[in-house]
């Protein structure tokens, strides 16, 4: 009740200075993280309108900046400017958006884009190709992502997820979950950002996203998950954001086939793993 006094009260002295104030969508909580900025500069046709966008994994709050571990983009890509603005506009109920080139959005395409990619694992690697998922957040429940996922470690493909939280799917089990690794990791920082990996035949997909993998994120609130497009920033997040977390031997948790945890003992002069290799291989600069 406090925190909705304080929002309005806000919201109340903004609108007094001449600032639109959105509040959101009926029935669905606006969790998505992103910032638009349109400037008028010069160029070589005289003055003209550009986009930039500032994308998110967590809240724009400078409490939690101090506390939690997120990742931010910052990009002038028009495609991805583009996109977001046709959120915004959805947003403020000026119209409905239109196709995106690279967002994925809920509730309307975030879920059935991951089974997409999940999916397309599954098929390199019934052709015989190398197919790995790497996943990173902080909740993972979603009955037809768990599905997906076990169906992808049944073909063969490698997956290994970071949940920091609670999961609903059980690793290690003998023709269920063979090729599945859960590992939690808790430490100083809240780990909070959410970083998905495919390798996609060597193309080495990441997103970023402000979604869990769970049922209220994928159809009950406006999420955002974004592409990394930089070869050199995709790089910066697998070798910040997921290397130290698959190769942690300090407060690494390795959840068992029964759904309990082992912490996971030093591993000094450990030798690196083929798929290790090759996110070692990307994470380092050409």
């Amino acid at each position: 009740r406090f925190d909705e006094e304080v929002n309005i009260t806000w919201a109340s002295r903004l609108e007094e200075v001449g600032a639109h104030v959105v509040y959101g969508v009926v029935g669905h909580k606006t969790h998505a993280k992103m910032a638009l900025v349109v400037r008028r500069e010069d160029s070589e046709q005289g003055m003209v309108l550009k986009r930039y966008v500032h994308l998110g994994t967590g809240n724009y709050h400078p409490r939690t900046a101090r506390q939690y571990t997120d990742f931010g983009l910052l990009t002038s890509n028009q495609e991805v400017c583009a996109d977001v603005n046709e959120v915004f506009k959805q947003l403020t109920g000026l119209g409905r958006a239109g196709k995106m080139r690279h967002l994925w959005v809920s509730p309307f395409t975030m879920h059935k884009n991951i089974i997409s990619a999940i999916r397309n694992e599954v098929q390199l690697a019934n052709a015989g190709k190398k197919a790995h998922i790497i996943a990173k957040m902080n909740s993972l429940l979603e009955p037809a992502i768990i599905r997906e996922l076990y169906a992808a470690s049944g073909a063969g493909v490698r997956i290994e997820l970071v949940v920091r939280g609670v999961c609903g799917l059980k690793p290690g089990i003998k023709g269920l979950s063979e090729n599945i690794r859960v590992c939690s990791i808790v430490g100083r920082f809240l780990e909070h950002h959410r970083i998905f990996y495919f390798g996609n035949d060597g193309a080495e997909d990441v997103y970023l996203a402000s979604a869990d993998w769970m049922e209220r994120n994928f159809f009950r609130r406006i999420e955002l998950c974004f592409p990394v497009l930089d070869p050199a920033l995709k790089r910066s997040v697998v070798r910040e954001g997921l290397l130290p977390c698959l190769a942690d031997n300090v407060r690494s948790w390795e959840m068992k086939s029964d759904g309990s945890y082992e912490r996971q003992p030093p591993r000094r002069g450990r030798k690196r793993s083929a798929q290790e290799e090759l996110l070692f291989t990307l994470a380092t600069p050409a």
